[in-house]
């Protein structure tokens, strides 16, 4: 391999010749072989810096002219481009497992840009932190990129699948508005509801959690860029977080604001902690649908049986035949990875020590994981399992007339005790209730077929 010669602050550094990277990041790569190839920085946060990078420098721009020039912010912009694009992902190995500030990345970033940028021109235009840098620290770029990187996977990856599920739970309810079953309480018979019902619980559910990460994304908006090293916003021109923040929402579409506080932003992670706790609902509520599906669909013939669910797969290696519920298993792995990041996420969060929290990497790493899954597994779930659910109406119905919970119909005529003798009797002695009713000498047979309409108690 041929290799160059690279320098920083400590001396030279060799680096791989057909790379873009330069001293600082190659000393990353030697000094934290943790992860290499398996946990690399996700490439949300380096589309986010791509985005980041160019903000600055077109703020830089308007604030500095005569440091940014237009030659320089024109070299800057089309690097920003590739990253943005995912173009070049080869120039950016760095592990989680780094500097807890991301400094290395920022770094990463800061030299691909000059390298590609100087190799375009034809000559030494940018320096990485003179140029790149300008205006920025590592400790105001990571939490930045940190929040664009969030809101953008909730926003074209999440919340769409999320709402084609909803979507798909909308068309399945209007399916099944007259399929009348047995409901479930403590996993024992209860009174009944229409599967329609049913599903409009799981529906409901995911309305609201859409609704909470929606909530949770308005802070997340708040942008820690301009307070540099330690909140101050030390080396960068007045105004330059609202003009980077302006410049982010135009490139974005989003309303990107500059936070008012830049401790606050620099040390504290509480925005991400919230907005995972909404990952963390949905997860929970994905989690009992997917449950309560593969409850449904078991079987099939010694199980529940009420509903169909696509066949997708063999399910065993040794009982021919066998057909498994498998993605429900992967929403309810998915659920339990969420759950266990959401701990990673606030430890992480909890860490910040005065003016800087240095758990960037390790929560982000686990917040984009969480949010990608959910999306990836909604998707999946929607096109692969709850698209193709159908009611077993037979099944349905014959479990709806064995159950004794529709004795309940006829507490308010005998009342409570009496039908709890009705019902007892019944299982007892594997009788109807009809039988064991008219047995005991609560109705006579017109009364009861008068009373017991199971349609009706839904």
């Amino acid at each position: 391999m041929e290799y160059r010669i690279e320098h920083d602050a400590l001396g030279e550094v060799k680096v791989p010749a057909e790379r873009s990277w330069g001293a600082q990041t190659q000393r990353s790569i030697q000094n934290f072989p943790i992860g290499v190839g398996r946990e690399t920085m996700p490439p949300e946060i380096i589309r986010a810096f791509g985005l980041l990078k160019k903000a600055a420098a077109r703020a830089n721009r308007a604030l500095l002219p005569e440091k940014m020039t237009e030659e320089k912010l024109r070299a800057i912009s089309a690097v920003c481009d590739e990253i943005i694009a995912g173009a070049i992902p080869e120039e950016f190995p760095l592990v989680v497992w780094q500097t807890g500030s991301g400094t290395q990345t920022n770094m990463n970033v800061n030299e691909v840009i000059a390298h590609r940028g100087n190799r375009a021109a034809g000559k030494a235009l940018l320096h990485p932190n003179d140029d790149v840098n300008l205006s920025q620290s590592s400790n105001d770029t990571f939490p930045t990129a940190m929040h664009i990187a969030a809101v953008l996977l909730l926003t074209e990856t999440l919340l769409p699948a999320l709402e084609g599920l909803i979507a798909a739970l909308w068309r399945l309810e209007a399916e099944n508005a007259d399929a009348i079953k047995c409901g479930r309480t403590h996993l024992m018979d209860a009174t009944p509801l229409s599967f329609a019902q049913e599903i409009s619980g799981w529906r409901a559910s995911l309305e609201t959690d859409g609704e909470l990460i929606r909530r949770s994304m308005t802070p997340l908006m708040d942008l820690a860029l301009g307070g540099t090293a330690v909140g101050t916003g030390l080396n960068a021109p007045r105004g330059f977080g609202a003009e980077a923040a302006a410049r982010l929402a135009e490139l974005t579409g989003l309303p990107f604001r500059s936070a008012d506080n830049k401790f606050h932003a620099l040390s504290s992670r509480d925005e991400l902690v919230f907005s995972h706790g909404a990952l963390k609902a949905l997860a929970a509520d994905l989690m009992k649908m997917a449950n309560d599906i593969r409850w449904l669909a078991s079987g099939p013939r010694l199980g529940l049986g009420e509903i169909f669910i696509p066949e997708n797969e063999p399910g065993s290696s040794i009982m021919p035949g066998k057909v498994n519920p498998t993605q429900c298993e992967a929403v309810t792995m998915v659920a339990v990875q969420v759950m266990g990041n959401d701990a990673a996420v606030g430890f992480a969060a909890s860490q910040g020590n005065f003016q800087l929290n240095v758990f960037l990497p390790v929560l982000i790493y686990n917040w984009l994981q969480s949010a990608r899954l959910l999306g990836e597994v909604m998707a999946s779930f929607d096109r692969r399992c709850v698209s193709g659910i159908r009611a077993n109406r037979e099944k349905m119905k014959e479990n709806l007339n064995a159950s004794l919970m529709l004795v309940t119909a006829l507490s308010p005529r005998i009342g409570y005790e009496n039908a709890a003798k009705t019902a007892q009797k019944a299982h007892r002695e594997g009788l109807t209730l009809r039988e064991a009713c008219l047995a005991l000498g609560y109705l006579t047979g017109e009364e009861f077929d008068a009373l017991f309409h199971p349609e009706q108690m839904i």
